[in-house]
């Protein structure tokens, strides 16, 4: 009992859910760390394929069951017309205008990629980016309302 002694002990009551712009900036952010990876993996050489788990119907028998599947990840950056790699942050399938009339952050080289991803993925986790996040979550939203 006496290491039990040494530790706060507190009542506390675990948050049911998340308010939607915290759900939106973990979104982003996963989505971030999906092309963190794929850049890292590409910088190496390798082919990065996450795997998700899917629930298929068999055509013969009805029944259903689960099936593993490679997920499709789309990367973020092209090569412009200068010769540098740009990055585009999308929220969905929406680009996010990062400042006034700009929505891609210019980076140089792919090598110089990763650090730019990981910071603009601390910035979404810090809520820089909220205003943005939440405008690219309006126009997605306005598409359903009909």
């Amino acid at each position: 009992m006496s290491a039990l002694n040494g530790l706060k002990f507190v009542s506390a009551k675990r948050p049911q859910s998340a308010t939607p712009i915290v759900q939106r900036r973990n979104k982003l952010s996963n989505q971030l760390f999906e092309q963190i990876e794929l850049a890292r993996n590409m910088g190496e050489g390798k082919l990065y394929a996450p795997v998700r788990v899917r629930s298929v119907k068999d055509k013969h028998t009805g029944e259903r069951k689960l099936v593993e599947a490679i997920k499709r990840v789309k990367q973020w950056w092209f090569i412009a017309e200068n010769g540098r790699v740009c990055l585009q942050v999308r929220y969905g399938t929406r680009v996010l205008e990062l400042a006034k009339g700009k929505n891609s952050i210019e980076v140089g080289t792919v090598a110089e990629l990763l650090p730019v991803l990981e910071t603009v993925k601390k910035c979404v986790e810090t809520g820089e980016l909220d205003a943005q996040i939440d405008s690219a979550s309006a126009a997605v939203r306005a598409r359903f309302e009909k």
